[in-house]
């Protein structure tokens, strides 16, 4: 039962035959009291008159994934069962980072027919949103009161990351046929494989010339290698506390999962094999073993309900996990913002064991663009201990990055915006290179 703003009034309008009989002699709350004893008569009837919202039945339309961002539409059906026309007030029991409509939609369903509902979501988080139930009331004919109940029926959409920088992959995906076989590698690494040959062109390079097919051909020709295929890139994602540091109007691991995305489904492209890893203390998402079309989907739904924990990564079990999933020659790619020297200890110590040998490792980290700013600020007394202390920051994270270096490891370093770019570049200098 729900009471509208009609009732109030109604009790209210009570002070008036309470005054009038109060001058003729009738005692005041005696009154009262049977003008109340109306009104909860008149609550009654109404009630008992409202359609029944177990005569509703519901029935939901949701996507099954959806983009952070994205709108999402949902539809909801009522059908109606009884034998009388309801009105109702329908409220969809999404959570509030879901962004539901703010107004409950109003619907009027004749007997055995139905309606449908639009309710658009605007989601301000990743992972699953769910409702489990939609809320009825059911307005009395008088319009004092109404019967209201929660009607089940569950939804669920689980909402991805946005991956916003794909708009960076078709550019890289260019270089990479450059690379892939259509001109002739300047430098022939380990990494690269005889592709074909083809009539040299001025400004090849001379030492690709295969001497013996221009003596068949009676014409100059020019081998051409390929990056070599079914490498190995494993990315570990940090999830610790550090990726739960806000930069922008996201956090760390929102912006690493970019970088991580954009540099699967480019090495998916040049035909290696991705391994993507978050990982703390304990594994919060794994994919593996997945080739082709499928990849980007399970990364994306792998990594939609993982959220930075306030806890220190343990790097001895993630580097022995992250060694599983490589093989050699690989590229290990670990996404983390280590920018203290004593809080890096850790890290620095076990890094040595990962690189190495065969395996490139690569560091990268989201950095804050307002703290380069804030470092060069000046003013008032405030500002300048602001900016002395964004210095050091900046001054730390230079010495964690030199200390990387001596691990046998390399460190990238940039805004949410443009690490994701610049990790592709290596990795495409890596092929061109042959040492991937």
């Amino acid at each position: 039962m729900f009471l509208s703003g009609r009732f109030p009034l109604l009790v209210a309008t009570g002070a008036l035959p309470v005054v009038l009989l109060s001058t003729v002699g009738v005692s005041p709350w005696m009154t009262l009291a049977l003008w109340i004893i109306a009104c909860v008569a008149v609550l009654a009837v109404d009630v008992l008159a409202a359609p029944r919202p177990s005569d509703l039945r519901v029935a939901r339309d949701v996507p099954a994934r959806a983009k952070l961002g994205d709108t999402v539409r949902t539809r909801l059906q009522l059908i109606n069962m009884g034998t009388r026309t309801v009105r109702a007030r329908v409220r969809d029991a999404w959570q509030p980072t879901a962004q539901p409509p703010a107004s409950r939609a109003r619907v009027t369903i004749p007997p055995h027919e139905s309606r449908i509902l639009d309710s658009p979501l605007v989601p301000r988080r990743r992972g699953e949103l769910r409702s489990e139930f939609a809320t009825v009331r059911i307005l009395g004919p008088l319009g004092f009161a109404g019967r209201q109940a929660n009607i089940v029926a569950v939804g669920a959409v689980r909402i991805l990351p946005p991956f916003r920088a794909r708009r960076h992959l078709a550019s890289r995906v260019q270089r990479l046929r450059e690379l892939d076989g259509s001109t002739s590698l300047q430098v022939r690494g380990q990494g690269t494989e005889f592709d074909s040959l083809r009539e040299y062109v001025r400004g090849d390079d001379v030492r690709s010339i295969d001497w013996r097919a221009t003596a068949r051909a009676a014409t100059t020709m020019l081998r051409t290698w390929r990056p070599e295929r079914d490498r190995h890139v494993t990315i570990l994602i940090d999830t610790g506390r550090t990726a739960a540091a806000r930069v922008g109007d996201e956090t760390r691991l929102d912006a690493t999962f970019e970088a991580a995305l954009l540099l699967a489904a480019l090495a998916n492209r040049a035909g290696d094999h991705v391994h993507v890893l978050a990982y703390d203390r304990v594994v919060r998402a794994r994919v593996t073993g997945v080739d082709g079309a499928r990849l980007l989907p399970e990364i994306t739904d792998a990594l939609a309900g993982v959220e930075a924990q306030l806890i220190d990564t343990d790097w001895d079990h993630a580097f022995d996990e992250a060694r599983r999933l490589a093989r050699r020659p690989s590229l290990v790619v670990v996404l983390t913002a280590q920018e203290s020297l004593a809080s890096s200890r850790g890290f620095l110590t076990r890094l040595s064991a990962l690189s190495g040998g065969a395996t490139t490792v690569l560091v990268g980290t989201v950095t804050d663009a307002a703290l380069a700013d804030a470092a060069r600020e000046g003013g008032s007394v405030t500002d300048l201990y602001r900016a002395a202390a964004a210095e050091a920051t900046q001054q730390d994270a230079e010495r964690v990055a030199r200390a990387m270096s001596r691990a046998g490891a390399e460190s990238l370093a940039d805004t949410p915006e443009a690490l994701p770019p610049r990790i592709a570049d290596r990795y495409l200098a890596l092929k061109k290179a042959g040492r991937l």
